[in-house]
């Protein structure tokens, strides 16, 4: 059976879904695509109908590129005012050879959770910190293990109802289901996940358009987040403020002409264009860079200060992350902050290079190391739509826009 899996990351910028195969236990992507989301403000649906036209056009799009509709994806929901518990949960083994299979892991992580969910709350992640064998023994994955009894320690990661089912409700008006939810933050450890992050402590932080958020990771475990109300857009709006533009210019100035830091700015590469007050203006890279980089450096020592508010604990490594990261010069930036302990996130899966679609691809990876703990297969086709998907038995109908659908052609039609 194929394991393909796909993602959305419900962003206030954008709308990323990604599909990814899994083949020697390594992702390929299949396809990425991204539409500008409507309706979303803060990753809070603020207008559902718009939300949901964003939505089939980002779906539309992936069809175009696979030549099969995508009716199952996992979703990321908003970090904003999400709680952390520490718990335990045991079961007996009962099974006749008394060893540990994938039914009692779920048990057990299912008891640390019993009762343990406010009402107003939903369950984003369940994350298992570490098993123990009849009391004794710590395992990460104690499957096939022979033993008595199985507990485990797990963080459980619960956001608001009212956060998460409005966005829900947008992705299966439109005729797709909801697999799976997580926090973003969880998709970025898991895109760009390591030796070092897999044994230390340390931060992410995700430039968002209207939001950045920090989170903490304990040997791979998420340990706290916070959102900062500070993003991109703050940079859009300082531009069009000073130089008496719209939103759009702002942006358009911010993505094409600034620089995250003024040092290699220049002041003679210029753009010219016609505020609101009908007054041509010129405007330099220099000054625009200069903007951009005080609200960015502003951003990011908050975010440097929030980090001593959620841990304790002694940070080994900071990975930054978002499109605000892919500006030119942001490395200049960033190392004048924070030095060289910080480092900026690079999505290495080919067909998602950008940091953008990082939340998206990881994902993927964290559903699938969920499957992988539980011993359990997926794919969001089944058996008969992966035969179509592979062109088995018969002619496959892709459009005429599709990758697939243009290799086919090329292949058997000339």
């Amino acid at each position: 059976m194929r394991k393909i899996i796909a993602s959305i990351d419900m962003g206030s910028n954008s709308l990323k879904l990604v599909v990814g195969e899994f083949m020697r236990n390594k992702l390929n992507i299949l396809a990425v695509s991204e539409c500008i989301s409507e309706g979303i403000q803060k990753g809070y649906v603020t207008d559902p109908k718009l939300v949901m036209e964003s939505l089939k056009e980002v779906f539309s799009r992936a069809e175009d590129v696979i030549g099969m509709p995508v009716r199952k994806v996992i979703a990321t929901v908003p970090s904003q005012d999400a709680n952390f518990q520490i718990s335990e949960g045991m079961t007996s083994i009962t099974n006749s050879e008394h060893i540990v299979k994938s039914n009692d892991i779920i048990r057990a992580m299912q008891a640390s959770s019993y009762n343990k969910i406010p009402e107003n709350e939903e369950l984003a992640a369940l994350i298992p910190a570490g098993f123990k064998i009849n009391e004794e023994e710590t395992l990460s994955n104690p499957l096939n293990v022979p033993a008595e009894k199985l507990s485990v320690k797990t963080v459980l990661v619960t956001v608001p109802k009212r956060n998460v089912h409005p966005l829900i409700d947008c992705i299966e008006k439109i005729g797709v289901n909801v697999i799976d939810i997580a926090l973003s933050s969880l998709g970025d450890y898991f895109c760009l996940k390591n030796e070092t992050t897999k044994e230390k402590t340390g931060a992410f932080i995700n430039l968002g358009k209207d939001t950045t958020t920090i989170s903490i990771f304990h040997k791979g475990i998420l340990l706290n987040t916070a959102v900062l109300e500070l993003g991109g857009q703050n940079i859009d709006n300082d531009l069009a403020f000073v130089y008496k533009i719209n939103k759009k210019e702002a942006k358009a100035i911010k993505d094409n002409l600034c620089l995250a830091h003024n040092r290699l700015s220049s002041p003679s590469n210029t753009i010219e264009l016609t505020n609101q007050l009908g007054e041509k203006i010129k405007i330099n890279q220099y000054e625009a860079s200069s903007i951009a980089s005080s609200r960015l450096e502003e951003i990011l020592k908050l975010a440097k200060k929030q980090i001593n508010h959620l841990t304790k604990k002694e940070i080994h490594y900071i990975m930054i992350t978002g499109g605000l990261t892919e500006m030119k010069d942001f490395s200049l930036l960033i190392e004048e902050i924070f030095g060289h302990q910080v480092k900026i996130a690079s999505t290495p899966y080919i067909g998602a290079r950008n940091n953008k679609y990082g939340a998206s691809v990881g994902l993927i990876k964290y559903y699938e190391n969920k499957l992988r703990l539980r011993n359990k297969d997926f794919s969001i086709y089944s058996l008969e739509e992966q035969e179509e998907l592979s062109g088995i038995g018969h002619k496959i109908n892709f459009s005429e826009n599709s990758v697939l659908g243009k290799l086919f052609g090329y292949f058997f039609d000339n």
